[in-house]
Formats: C-alpha cells, sequence, structure tokens
C-alpha cells in the first residue's frame, strides 16, 4: 500500500526532468433523483443504488485526475487520484502502477505492470478513472470489480498479433485482496459507479450487523493481507480486426477461509468471467456473465457459502456528439452454511438502464440516466422493510474535463 501511494505521488507530480507528462482529469455534478424507501448500501442500508432515500438533489459524484509519467517510450509510472465526499479522506488513490510495454516488430508483443490496478476483466469501464464508456452506471458486474476487486502485484500479458486479429493471454500473481467477497456474502449486488478507493473501508450493512448481534454502524476493510497467499487471475482474449472481441477469465484470490485479524475475515472467492464485445457501423454490443462462490470457515464446526451469478448485455449507439445506451441486467445469490440454506441473505434481481450522452465539445459531456431496479432479499426484514424492493433512480450529469 505505501509503495502505491508513493508511486502515485510520483505520478501526480510534473518534475522538471521527466521526458513526459500527461496529465487529465474531470469533475462530475450532478441531479439526482432517488427512488424507493431504502437507504443506499453507501449509508448502511440494503439499497442496491448509489444514491438512497434522503440523496436527492445537487450531489457532488466526484473529481478525478489521471497523471501519466513516462520515463522511457517503454515505462512508465501511472497514477490515478479521486476526491470525493463520500470517501474516508478528502484524496484516495483508485490506482498506481508502474507499466513497461517494450516495441515489438515481430507477432509477438509482451507487456507488464506492477502495483494497484484493476483487472482487466470490465468491457464497459475504460474511461478515465475507471468509469463507464456508455452510462453513468455500470452493470452489476462491474459495479462488484470495482468495489471489492482492486490488483496488488504484477500482471503479464503476451498478445499474438495476426492479419485476422489478436490473441492476447493475461496472467497476475497478486495480494491484499482477502476480505473481497465480503460484500457479495453480507450485502448481495449493487449498481453503483463509485470504486473503492485504496484507503476507503465499505459501510457494512445495518441488517447484517444485527442480525449477527451487533451493534451498527460498521466498516470493513478490503485491502488487507491475513494468509499470506497469492491469489492470480488468468485469461485469454481474442481481438478480430473487425472490431468483435471475446474472453474469458478465471480468478481466484486464494484466500484461507479461516484467517482473520482482529472482527475481519478472509473470504476464498473465486469465478468465472465470459464477455463479448461487437461493432456493427454505429451500433455497439456488449455482454458479459460471471458465476463463482465466495467463502468463510471462522471455525471447524461452521462454514458459510455464497453462490453468485450475473449477466448483462447492453446495446449502444453511436453518431457524432451523441451517445444512446440500454443495459438489462440479471443477478442472483445463494448462500448456505453448515446448518443448511440461509434464505435471509440469498436474493434475486435484475435492472432496466437507459442513459443518453451529448458531447458537445472536448470538455463537457452532458448524461442522462434512468435506472430500474426491482430485487428481493430476505434479509431486509430485519430493518421492518418488505423482501420484495423497487427502486427507479433519475440522473443527469454535467462532467467537466481538463487536458
Amino acid at each position: 500500500m505505501r509503495w502505491g501511494l508513493i508511486l502515485a505521488a510520483l505520478a501526480l507530480a510534473t518534475p522538471a526532468t521527466a521526458q513526459q507528462f500527461d496529465f487529465r482529469g474531470y469533475a462530475d455534478f450532478r441531479l439526482v433523483v432517488p427512488g424507493g424507501n431504502e437507504r443506499s448500501w453507501l449509508d448502511g442500508g440494503l439499497g442496491k443504488l448509489r444514491y438512497g432515500k434522503g440523496g436527492s438533489g445537487f450531489q457532488f459524484a466526484g473529481a478525478v485526475g489521471e497523471g501519466t509519467l513516462r520515463l522511457t517510450p517503454e515505462l512508465s509510472v501511472v497514477g490515478v487520484a479521486r476526491v470525493e465526499p463520500e470517501q474516508r479522506t478528502f484524496a484516495d488513490v483508485l490506482e498506481s502502477y508502474v507499466r513497461y510495454k517494450p516495441v515489438s516488430t515481430t507477432q509477438w508483443r509482451w507487456s507488464v505492470k506492477a502495483g494497484a490496478f484493476f483487472a482487466p476483466m470490465s468491457l464497459e469501464n475504460s474511461e478515465l478513472g475507471w468509469s463507464p464508456y456508455w452510462t453513468l452506471t455500470p452493470s452489476a458486474i462491474n459495479s462488484w470489480f470495482g468495489e471489492e476487486l482492486r490488483t496488488f502485484g504484477a500482471e503479464f500479458t503476451l498478445d499474438w498479433r495476426r492479419d485476422e486479429g489478436t490473441l492476447s493471454f493475461t496472467a497476475s500473481a497478486y495480494g491484499a485482496n482477502d476480505p473481497a467477497g465480503v460484500l457479495m456474502a453480507d450485502r448481495g449486488w449493487a449498481m453503483d459507479d463509485r470504486p473503492t478507493g485504496l484507503l476507503d473501508r465499505v459501510r457494512i450493512s445495518d441488517a447484517t450487523l444485527i442480525r449477527m448481534g451487533d451493534t451498527p454502524p460498521d466498516r470493513t476493510p478490503l485491502f488487507k493481507e491475513f494468509d499470506h497467499r497469492p491469489g492470480w487471475y488468468a485469461g485469454a482474449t481474442w481481438s478480430d480486426a473487425s472490431q468483435w472481441q471475446v474472453q474469458l477469465f478465471r480468478y481466484d484470490n486464494e484466500a484461507d477461509p479461516s484467517a482473520h485479524e482482529d472482527d475481519y475475515f478472509a473470504w476464498r472467492t473465486k469465478f468465472w468471467d465470459a464477455g463479448f464485445s461487437g461493432h456493427l457501423d454505429e451500433f455497439t454490443l456488449l455482454a458479459q456473465a460471471v458465476t463463482g462462490t465466495t467463502e468463510i470457515s471462522p471455525s471447524p464446526t461452521f462454514s458459510s457459502i455464497t453462490d453468485f451469478r450475473s449477466a448483462y448485455a447492453l446495446l449502444g449507439w453511436e453518431r457524432d456528439e451523441w451517445r444512446v445506451a440500454v443495459r438489462a441486467d440479471l443477478f442472483q445469490t445463494r448462500a448456505h452454511n453448515s446448518f443448511g440454506a440461509s434464505p435471509a441473505t440469498s436474493e434475486d434481481g435484475h435492472a432496466l438502464t437507459a442513459a443518453v450522452s451529448w458531447l458537445p465539445n472536448d470538455w463537457l459531456k452532458l448524461t442522462g440516466e434512468v435506472l430500474a431496479i426491482v430485487s428481493t432479499r430476505g434479509e431486509r426484514i430485519v430493518i421492518g422493510l418488505a423482501p420484495d424492493q423497487s427502486e427507479t433512480q433519475f440522473q443527469l450529469s454535467a462532467r467537466v474535463y481538463l487536458e
């Protein structure tokens, strides 16, 4: 973590001796109209969206800056920082890494990066600050990737380039992500555009704490190492010359489910990820699916396993300065422990998102988004709500860019 912060500071500073330094950033201002009777999970509720009950009106959604220090044409240092009212510190770091990508004149090309960064599994979140290209709010899958997963380690990529396309192989070894899975088990799926900062701690739902006999509020760290066992992910991607792509990844944090530090435990989280993207003239189709499990065994006589799965499909249209997208999400968890099924922490849900963006110039992006989500989770009874809840959130965003 210390090295990550050092790298971020190095990249976000402008040294006089650097060969090349690039900076870009944005500030995001929003008008929000949330729907439903639940507090957002960020405020300790079981609401599935970023803004819940009491979150209407004008919102400062945050400011993000990315600095890239190019030491040589092949070697660069990248740091991404965020300022936001919802995080624990005034400023936080989202990514911080060193990348080495030598020039290749053959069919083979390789690169390596080391530090703290997002795994390369998202088809949506390709913009600055790991934000989505088509919408304000990413899918349930990519929301969870940003909330709980971060690579603290190294990643190696090997490309085989052909006239027909490029076949890429990616492998990574990492640590300091043993608690990943706690949100999936205790909260379930959610949809928000707020990836967790490296210094932040996420809120545990009040309903979970009450059900376990604890007193809310409480927060849990996500980027910790308990068992000193490295996790890994590996995958392959085929990018066709005609602009379609398929990918398959396997992710396993290899955490010891019995390891813990104080009241915080390691969760063994593993999953498969498959994705597709295709382009035809002005239209783009994205589809992605994830299926996996997360497990904890705090004692020899008790264990808890949550099976999770989700999928989405997005259709986008783009012409000149306009982008329009619609997306459908499905998600589910099934929890069971040493005593049998756990319906209170199992859930089912679906969501529909529609977004329109207008980019009149290089420094401004205006986006309107409507997101409707319906979910069933038995745990809501603990806080006096019906298991079935629906939320409809409207956001109007003005994103001002600086380059």
